[in-house]
């Protein structure tokens, strides 16, 4: 693993550099991404810069340094022998009072580059009994205020599942804790729309472009109508459902196939598509 942090790489990735009163460790107040990087390159690198600088906009943080942040990209990724890896950046708002309350800045930039363990063919993944709201001020940005996805996921993980599903207050399907859902009727790959308060994934919008994927919101019963189930994330990729609550699926249906086989395909034209 390699750090960068606030404009140059730490002598020692596990030293002490971001400071107490960051607003970002004490009140969740930044932003980041996650990239996979393929043989030392970052995938969809700018698609991510370009969430990254609308989930700063959207936090009200000011906009991050890109030509900062790809250079800092370059410093973690130099020497490293990362095949396959996950590139993380976050944008916080920097040192501030004890409380919600913003203090000013300057802001904080963390860049960190580490191997990544393919992710397995098929997973398990349960509902869970909370909602996301989709009239939330931060709805669809990736914030660092990922408390409640711990608690989900650790709820999933007691049930042998990787991945908890949310509904959201309208009933309808929203979104995994750190991944978009695709579930397939009657032949057609289905996912929810932004409006249900789901992350605008960067993996979701390529699967909508390359997989022949529909947007459309549902209730969550629609899931247990659902023929095949998967999920579509940085670090998933396509990733087939084979249980879903007690509900066996199969893995991969014929759609779920076809949507892996789309996506290695469209994945092999480039590394920033």
């Amino acid at each position: 693993m390699r750090v960068w942090f606030n404009g140059s790489v730490l002598n020692d990735p596990a030293e002490a550099a971001i400071r107490v009163d960051d607003h970002g460790l004490t009140v969740g107040d930044g932003v980041f991404e996650a990239v996979k990087i393929v043989n030392g390159q970052p995938f969809a690198l700018t698609r991510h810069l370009d969430r990254l600088t609308g989930s700063a906009a959207g936090l009200g943080l000011p906009a991050p340094d890109l030509d900062e942040i790809r250079t800092a990209i370059k410093a973690v990724t130099a020497g490293q022998d990362l095949a396959l890896g996950r590139l993380r950046v976050t944008w916080t708002a920097g040192p501030a009072p004890m409380g919600s309350g913003r203090g000013g800045g300057p802001p904080s930039l963390v860049v960190v580059a580490a191997p990544m363990v393919p992710a397995e063919a098929s997973t398990v993944a349960v509902r869970v009994p909370w909602v996301r709201n989709e009239r939330s001020p931060v709805a669809g940005l990736k914030t660092t205020s990922y408390a409640e996805n711990v608690v989900a996921l650790a709820y999933a993980r007691e049930r042998g599942a990787t991945e908890a599903i949310f509904g959201n207050t309208l009933g309808n399907v929203c979104e995994g804790t750190g991944s978009n859902l695709c579930y397939v009727i009657d032949g057609e790959a289905r996912t929810p729309t932004l409006a249900s308060g789901c992350l605008a994934g960067v993996t979701r919008a390529l699967v909508l472009q390359w997989c022949g994927v529909v947007e459309v919101d549902e209730p969550m019963s629609v899931l247990d109508d659902a023929d095949e189930l998967f999920l579509v994330s940085t670090t998933r990729d396509v990733q087939a459902i084979r249980r879903l609550d007690d509900r066996e699926l199969p893995s991969p249906g014929p759609v779920t196939a076809a949507a892996m086989a789309a996506w290695a395909a469209g994945e092999a034209q480039g590394i920033d598509p």
